[in-house]
């Protein structure tokens, strides 16, 4: 017995960790016992221990124990510990093996029904954990953990790996009939879903492009969702020197490819989940209920930590709401019906977004040369949008760029010139240069003129995370 609890205690000092010694209970349970530790590690991961001869066979499994038969899951295999172990939970200090939050996620007895040295049968009978288990050897201390049984839950369904954002709606009004509205401040930032499952978090863009490595700060919501498996929507963020939300500073941080590049600008511009709906949850989808059931269900979430928040919303109040984040610089509010479904990819009249300041992405599909101090660079450039599947020219923006922006815009515009005047419908003036429209800025504007021009307009920065074929006119 002592040799099995050899390695056990070769890698702890228990004069520093509250973890138990290596003693052998005099005699065993009359049923073996399980237990699922939550370890909250370096990684995040969940320890499975069966008694087994006087000791807890151990197994660290990173993903947790699959609830469905159609997953499999890593299980390796690890070092015994002794029966003690099972009751405990608390903090191992920091420098010791293991260090990190320890805490008790299921416990019970089993019946053991296979025990090899390659394969290990077991029908659980736990808190959380009821029916059959096979722990099976892949290669050294690599197992795989698979169910056996049917989900616990008969309508438990597999999470969606790819989910598009419901859209809002713009308009220039509140909604008439306020308190069949909830109002949530509008965050000036990027779209973004999070798939969280097993403790990791994967973040798809509007476009559905995976922008996990992008946002590194992001990641430890994962751990604290612990297993959780949710999906969520919401907006990164970065804040301005007054603590606002703003969109040339999350610009800094879009299309990053290089990890050191991501490290360094994490430090300069540090980014925010606002996470403000919850669309999946443990093998069910929450999408056909209603926006205050959602709301619910994310609020005891309790996502709140360093680099992720969930914002509260009001029911009615739309007008105080709005006057607040014009007070307070935000971009504006939104409103969603409170009885409202969540309808993926769909701009509905739902949601609606009501904007302090009039904003439009738009593709440039041309320029025009610079004078004096930007000779050799745009002096103003030539925006649309798409109507009908045709290029609809929106006008000229000749303000909002700094030297940074025109000499980025040089070396992103040149490369697509052509000769052809690629809008459909309007007529950009005859010096224009033109380019393929490829790239979506964002601008601000005064309003749009009856000839379906912007009003004095100024670039506010690139959007990279929507096709150009997708930007269409908002209101006006």
């Amino acid at each position: 017995m002592a040799r099995k609890l050899a390695d056990y205690e070769a890698k702890r000092d228990f004069k520093q960790t509250p973890e138990p010694g290596a003693r052998v209970p005099k005699k065993e349970a009359r049923a073996p016992r399980f237990v699922v530790q939550e370890h909250h590690a370096r990684r995040l991961h969940w320890d499975f221990r069966l008694e087994k001869d006087g000791v807890g066979v151990s197994w660290a499994v990173p993903k947790g124990v699959p609830p469905d038969p159609k997953q499999n899951h890593l299980a390796v295999h690890v070092e015994d510990h002794p029966l003690e172990y099972f009751k405990f939970a608390g903090e191992i200090p920091q420098g010791n093996y293991g260090a990190g939050h320890v805490e008790i996620w299921d416990e019970g007895t089993y019946d053991p029904v296979k025990w090899s040295d390659r394969e290990v049968m077991v029908d659980l009978h736990g808190k959380r954990l009821q029916g059959r288990y096979v722990l099976f050897r892949t290669r050294g201390n690599d197992w795989m953990i698979h169910r056996m049984d049917p989900p616990q839950d008969p309508d438990r369904k597999p999470m969606p790996q790819k989910l598009e954002p419901m859209l809002a709606k713009l308009t220039d009004k509140l909604p008439a009939a306020d308190d069949a509205w909830g109002f949530e401040f509008k965050w000036d930032g990027i779209r973004a879903v999070a798939f969280v499952d097993g403790g990791r978090v994967r973040l798809q863009s509007r476009t559905g492009e995976d922008i996990t490595p992008r946002y590194p700060e992001v990641h430890p919501m994962g751990r604290a969702l612990g297993s959780r498996e949710v999906i969520l929507d919401g907006e990164i963020v970065a804040l301005d020197d007054k603590g606002r939300p703003s969109f040339e500073e999350i610009q800094q941080r879009m299309g990053l490819t290089s990890e050191t590049e991501i490290r360094r600008k994490m430090k300069e511009v540090p980014v925010t989940f606002m996470v403000f709906d919850l669309m999946w949850q443990d093998g069910h989808s929450l999408m056909e209920r209603p926006y205050t059931d959602r709301r619910k269900a994310l609020s005891g979430l309790k996502l709140s930590g360093a680099s992720w928040q969930t914002p509260p919303y009001e029911v009615g109040g739309g007008k105080t709401m709005k006057d607040a984040s014009a007070k307070a610089g935000l971009e504006g509010i939104m409103a969603k019906k409170l009885d409202s479904r969540y309808e993926p990819g769909r701009r509905s009249g739902a949601w609606l977004k009501i904007k302090n300041r009039n904003r439009q992405e738009l593709v440039i599909a041309g320029w025009l040369d610079g004078e004096g101090k930007r000779r050799g660079h745009p002096g103003a450039l030539l925006v649309g949008y798409y109507r009908d599947g045709e290029l609809v020219y929106a006008g000229k923006v000749g303000t909002g760029f700094t030297d940074k922006i025109l000499d980025e815009l040089n070396a992103k515009l040149k490369p697509l010139a052509t000769d052809k005047n690629p809008f459909d419908v309007g007529s950009p003036p005859k010096a224009a240069h033109f380019v393929k429209p490829k790239i979506v800025a964002e601008f601000e504007f005064v309003e749009w003129t009856r000839s379906g021009q912007l009003r004095a307009p100024a670039f506010k920065g690139f959007r990279v995370d929507k096709p150009a074929k997708e930007v269409v006119r908002e209101g006006g």
